[in-house]
């Protein structure tokens, strides 16, 4: 089996309707308008200081803007993330094949480390990468220490970041268009595949 390389939010982490309360309680406390959710689709990008130098005034402070995310995201008012089943599901069929199953997420370790545990997938990932900006040193270090094969590796991910981080590292993309980024923006990217539901997913990766 393959090497695979996840994000979290947005591909195993139904969690756009609370990044968008997160973002906008942000840009309240900036005194900035709030967005919509077709907005966050399409301006949305990773790293996410380059999303949030968009919105906030010149000069933020970029400590300032982590602290109330984390104070955000872990409030009790945050809307809960979802659990996508079938993506759970496909990643225990890959462990079980014997794939190599790695995550590198900007999320928290809080709320992802949990999330592991609620829906039985501790001891499933050889390695967990959590508050990842730029992903592109955390992927290569996947890849050197493991000794993987840029051949059979492939990062999985909602946003053109991932795209480009597959492109630079020497792996495939494969981009899922249920996150935080539109279709329309993953496609420009050029990805190497491209999936619109975890169906579509699991016959990509079994496919392989």
């Amino acid at each position: 089996m393959k090497n695979i390389i996840f994000d979290w939010s947005g591909v195993v982490r139904d969690a756009v309707a609370s990044q968008l309360w997160v973002v906008n309680a942000i840009f309240e406390r900036y005194g900035v308008g709030t967005i919509s959710l077709e907005e966050l689709r399409e301006n949305w990008e990773q790293p996410y200081t380059r999303f949030y130098q968009k919105y906030l005034p010149q000069g933020y402070k970029e400590s300032e803007q982590t602290k109330m995310y984390r104070a955000a995201a872990l409030g009790t008012s945050c809307p809960s993330p979802l659990k996508i089943p079938e993506m759970v599901e496909l990643i225990r069929r890959l462990k079980g094949k014997g794939a190599f199953l790695a995550v590198v997420s900007s999320d928290l370790p809080e709320t992802l480390l949990a999330e592991l545990k609620e829906w039985q997938l501790e001891n499933v990932f050889q390695v967990i990468i959590t508050e990842a900006d730029d992903k592109l040193g955390d992927v290569e270090k996947i890849i050197n220490d493991n000794n993987l094969d840029l051949n059979e590796t492939y990062f999985i991910g909602d946003s053109n970041h991932e795209i480009d981080v597959a492109r630079k590292a020497g792996i495939k993309s494969v981009a899922v268009t249920w996150g935080f980024t539109s279709k329309r923006k993953l496609q420009a990217e050029n990805p190497d595949y491209i999936a619109d539901d975890p169906t579509e997913l699991s016959a990509i990766l079994h496919a392989l």
